[in-house]
């Protein structure tokens, strides 16, 4: 380990481990403190990592670190760091030690004006990622901290000690916040989803971007708006001398895993590709400027222009045998107009790239378009073509066409839902238009601001029917439509104003079916399913409610990405029953559908309700009670579901969970 960000750290004593003698701290982070120290048996400097006690803070979550610790101590190869001892120190932190490397780490090098010195350590990582993915180990953590050297200036890759074999779910701090620095994270690391190797590429994507150009692609004051960035901001524009990397650098830092390279020999193979073509760049960039300014230029221009061509042909003929003796000459062109043109070998290097890629994404993109398939099905839909197109190549004039075509058709289709009462869809369909415009660098232009006119045209002739009809509910799940859009303008001021004098609630009809149920105390009517997703958005857009916060894996990107009743981080149809609801908002609910009806509804107790669990497409659904936990701060939910087995939960009553639903009872 390096000790380069050395850091002698007296004030605190140092930790006590057997067979070890510790001198300094050498590094401290958020999760670790590395020491160099020094190992009695084999009189050899080692640098001992040992884990802050905020970091494993019980002892199931230390026996796991120590598992995977001892897992990615099998990994041997020449490139990546080893293990040499895992154990626990005299206070019972668990500790590794490694060996101590120090050259420094990557980060204090300067190679923006060495790019063949930047292909060759890449390729080495690389070569070590694909060798741990292969054995199902993710870094996590890939950045230029953690590549280190060591006496020979060999390029190491360090610090698995957050990487995870896959299946274990995802990695978070106690605080809440993903694992791994945010200056390199791929954007579903920062969102705590699982994450596979493909992580690591977009780590190491960064890395390469920031040894070419001596910075990072994307740079920000503070962790959660460089994760923001990460996750929405476009891929910057390389500098003039770097573009032959850009078309790399598109798919390496694409915001879908997707659309990526999917493994390390595959990302290996295209700096490969971009290595072999940069050499003749400089020269055939100064062919393209080289213009006559004088008359007596000319000659001048032909003579350079000859010398290249002949300097060409000599070095392709020095590695080809000679030609046999029966070959006739070359007829002149001059005296043989029927005979094939010679080959220029200058045109044939100045020849665009093959561009089938990029011109299959497209014609698949106009079919799908032309088919309707925007989004669907999820391996064949115009939106991951189009996508694909730019990440391949986001200068080319028909790629800026199909990103328009897409999101003319999405505004099509849009307003064809609204228009149809399919709410969820086109909301789901705005969202992907919304995220075409921000990862493509094209949310303000015209195509866009066309799509939020349609839209808001479409939503405008609903709410016209609607008052036409006095249905004060639809005008309610517009209004809630309308802002789940974030439309830049509302809906129509004229008439709303109309809408105000109609009846608030639910349609005329509209009711909520009972099922009789006798309680010891008094006599009920429990409602035969939950609360739906349709029922309770007519609550909440007459009142105003804020959504809870939802429980949901610890994020960075929680301001970016909220979990909440409308998205709740899965498909859920309108009759769904209603999840991320907290136990305060159910209750809210239940008061003013008891207005709304002149019942009295309220939440069941335990002994009130049977045949708990709900399932929606395949995803159970917990219920909360009345009942109060071990304080009424919190409350019981009854009957497993798709996150728990268990049959009785106690659970905060103030936030909600994507996994919890509530129904009613009515008092008679």
């Amino acid at each position: 380990m390096s000790g380069s960000a050395g850091n002698n750290d007296n004030a605190s004593p140092l930790p006590e481990i057997s067979g070890y003698r510790l001198h300094k701290v050498i590094n401290h982070g958020g999760m670790s403190t590395v020491y160099l120290g020094h190992q009695l048996a084999l009189a050899r400097e080692v640098a001992i990592k040992v884990m802050l006690p905020v970091a494993l803070a019980d002892e199931v979550s230390r026996r796991r670190f120590e598992n995977e610790v001892r897992t990615i101590a099998r990994l041997e190869h020449p490139n990546i760091v080893g293990i040499f001892e895992v154990g626990r120190t005299h206070d019972g932190l668990p500790y590794y030690a490694m060996p101590y490397l120090p050259r420094g780490h990557l980060g204090q090098r300067d190679l923006s004006r060495d790019e063949p010195r930047a292909i060759d350590i890449a390729l080495t990582l690389l070569s070590a990622l694909e060798y741990a993915h292969s054995r199902g180990v993710v870094h996590r953590d890939v950045k230029a901290e953690n590549v280190l050297f060591d006496e020979s200036e060999r390029v190491l890759l360090a610090d698995f000690g957050i990487a995870l074999r896959r299946g274990f779910g995802p990695r978070v701090t106690t605080a809440g916040l993903a694992v791994g620095s945010t200056a390199y994270m791929a954007p579903e690391q920062a969102r705590g989803e699982d994450v596979d190797g493909r992580a690591d590429l977009y780590s190491m994507g960064v890395l390469l971007w920031e040894m070419l150009t001596g910075r990072l692609p994307f740079e920000a004051a503070d962790a959660l708006s460089m994760a923001v960035m990460h996750a929405q901001d476009p891929i910057p524009k390389l500098p003039h001398h770097l573009r032959h990397w850009q078309r790399f650098m598109n798919r390496a830092l694409a915001k879908q895993a997707s659309h990526r390279f999917q493994d390390a020999a595959q990302m290996a193979d295209a700096i490969r590709a971009v290595q072999q073509r940069k050499p003749w760049t400089p020269a055939l960039e100064t062919l393209r400027r080289l213009r006559p300014t004088q008359r007596w230029a000319m000659p001048v221009w032909a003579s350079v222009g000859v010398m290249a061509v002949t300097l060409v042909v000599l070095a392709f003929g020095f590695d080809r045998e000679p030609a046999p003796a029966t070959t006739p000459p070359v007829t002149p062109i001059a005296t043989a107009p029927d005979a094939t043109p010679a080959v220029d070998p200058t045109a044939a290097m100045l020849q665009p790239l093959p561009e089938a890629p990029l011109q299959h994404a497209l014609e698949d993109a106009r079919q799908q378009i032309a088919r309707g398939r925007l989004t669907e099905p999820q391996d064949a839909n115009a939106f991951d073509s189009v996508l694909l197109a730019w990440h391949t190549d986001s200068t080319h004039p028909d790629v800026a066409k199909a990103i328009d075509e897409l999101t003319g058709a999405f505004a099509e289709q849009i307003a064809r839902s609204v228009k149809d009462g399919k709410d969820e869809r086109a909301i789901e369909l705005h969202s992907r238009a919304i995220a075409l415009g921000q990862q493509t660098g094209t949310a303000n232009s015209k195509a866009q601001q066309q799509l939020r006119e349609a839209t808001g045209a479409a939503l405008d002739a609903r709410l016209q029917q609607a008052v036409k009809r006095r249905d004060g509910a639809e005008v309610e799940r517009l209004t809630a439509l309308a802002d789940r859009m974030e439309l830049p303008r509302k809906l129509d001021a004229r008439l709303l104003a109309q809408a105000k004098s109609l009846p608030k609630g639910l349609a005329r009809g509209a009711t909520l079916d009972t099922a009789s149920q006798s309680s010891a105390k008094v006599s009920v009517a429990l409602t035969p399913r939950p609360v739906s997703r349709r029922e309770y958005a007519r609550f909440a857009a007459a009142n105003g409610r804020e959504p809870a916060l939802c429980r949901e894996r610890a994020s960075l990107l929680r301001v970016l990405d909220p979990r909440n009743w409308q998205q709740p981080g899965f498909k859920q149809g309108e009759n769904d029953p209603v999840v991320c609801i907290s136990l305060e908002d159910a209750q809210a609910y239940a008061q003013w559908y008891s207005a709304q009806t002149g019942r009295r509804y309220r939440l069941p107790s335990a002994e009130e309700i049977t045949q708990t669990p709900v399932d929606m497409d395949g995803r159970a659904v917990s219920l909360w009670l009345r009942d109060c936990g071990q304080n009424c701060q919190h409350r019981q939910v009854a009957g497993g579901s798709w996150r728990s087995r268990e049959q009785e939960r106690t659970l905060s009553a103030s936030r909600g969970y994507d996994d919890v639903g509530f129904r009613l009872v009515r008092e008679r």
